[in-house]
This record gives C-alpha cells, sequence and structure tokens, in this order.
C-alpha cells in the first residue's frame, strides 16, 4: 500500500513514479529520436517532459543515470515482450517459436522506431550507452542460451554460448540496417528472412543436442 502524503487522492510515491515514467518517456524521444542525439541535457528533458528541474533531480543524480534508465526500459520492453512470445508460442514447433521471437522484435521495432534506435541505432560515443549496450548483448545471449537449453535439452558449453552472442550480434545488425534503410524491405519480409535465418541457426543447435 503506498504511503505518504495524498495529493488530489494520489500518494506522494505514485506522483513521483508518474513523474519518472514522465522523464524516461521524454529522454526516449530524445535519444530514440529521427535524429539520434547521443547525449541529453537536464534542461532540455524537462522541457519536453513539461517538469521543473526540481523534479528531475528527485528522481535521478544527473543526465547520464537518466540515460541508462532510458536505455534499460527500452531493453526491459523488448526482453518481456519477445520471451512472452515466446512462451506462448507452441511447444515443440521450431518454426513456430522462432517466428513469434522475430515478430515481436520487428513489430516492436517497427511499431515504437524510438526503442529500436535507441537500441540498435544510437552512436556508442556516449559511454554510459556503449557499456548499456555491452551489458544488454550478454543479457540477451544469455536468455537465448537458457530457451535453448530449455527447448532442446541442451547442456550448457562454451559453443552454446558463441551460438547465442552470434545470433543477438547478427540480428542487431539486421535490425540496425533496416532501421536506417540500407535494407529496404518492409516488416513482413524481415519478420519471414529473419524467421528463416534463425531456423538455420536452430537446426545446429538440435544437431548438436542430438550428437
Amino acid at each position: 500500500m503506498a504511503t505518504g502524503r495524498l495529493y488530489g487522492g494520489r500518494a506522494g510515491e505514485e506522483r513521483q513514479a508518474d513523474r519518472r515514467a514522465q522523464l524516461i518517456e521524454a529522454g526516449l524521444d530524445i535519444l530514440g529520436g529521427a535524429d539520434g542525439e547521443p547525449a541529453l541535457s537536464v534542461r532540455g528533458v524537462c522541457k519536453r517532459a513539461a517538469l521543473a528541474s526540481r523534479y528531475f533531480y528527485e528522481n535521478f543524480a544527473d543526465r547520464d543515470e537518466l540515460t541508462g534508465a532510458v536505455y534499460d526500459y527500452a531493453v526491459q520492453r523488448i526482453a518481456e515482450s519477445t520471451l512472452a512470445a515466446v512462451v506462448g508460442a507452441q511447444p515443440g514447433d521450431d518454426r513456430t517459436i522462432v517466428r513469434a521471437c522475430a515478430e515481436n522484435i520487428v513489430r516492436e521495432i517497427g511499431d515504437g522506431p524510438r526503442v529500436g534506435r535507441m537500441l540498435f541505432s544510437v552512436s556508442q560515443a556516449n559511454p554510459q550507452l556503449a557499456k548499456r549496450r555491452l551489458d544488454s548483448t550478454r543479457m540477451f545471449a544469455g536468455l537465448v542460451t537458457a530457451q535453448a537449453e530449455n527447448i532442446y535439452s541442451i547442456t550448457h558449453t562454451p559453443r552454446l554460448d558463441l551460438a547465442a552472442h552470434y545470433v543477438v550480434g547478427g540480428l542487431a545488425q539486421a535490425m540496425t540496417a533496416w532501421l536506417d534503410g540500407t535494407v529496404p524491405l518492409d516488416a513482413d519480409e524481415v519478420v519471414e528472412q529473419c524467421t528463416e535465418l534463425l531456423l538455420t541457426m536452430s537446426a545446429q543447435l538440435r544437431q548438436d543436442a542430438e550428437s
């Protein structure tokens, strides 16, 4: 139960959480915008969020902390929705599972390009973003490894880790190329092509499990 002073029927903690969400959304607008700014300013994000600067410092120590929070929000959104899509796919059907994964990622990025730009197209000159990218790549590779172990009953090995990083890195580069127009395909074509490529890797993992 929320505690603290009530204002308009809402506790202070709830209002603070709302302001934090506004600041993160504003940060995503800036960092995930079409021009892809590598950094943001306290003044700029507060103006976009329509909040006084005191509310910024109520939630974040500085702009680097907000940058990290925005990136983490984008990663969590992709990770949670993709995992839910995979879990909801038909068990034992490789194509259905792999397509659910590819379709969710492509749809998330296509429908919300700010998230895609934040994850795949923003300049890595910002050290906060560079570190977050490294951490998120490892996290996504860990998810791929866990799913492979679960689906194919594969023992965790360095070969599986390598395959997982290969999948994550390749998919990230493919999304980057699609977002910046290097690969002029529509979303359905991207889903189908990524599904076929991922199925190739899936078949190799199954072969390794059975050998």
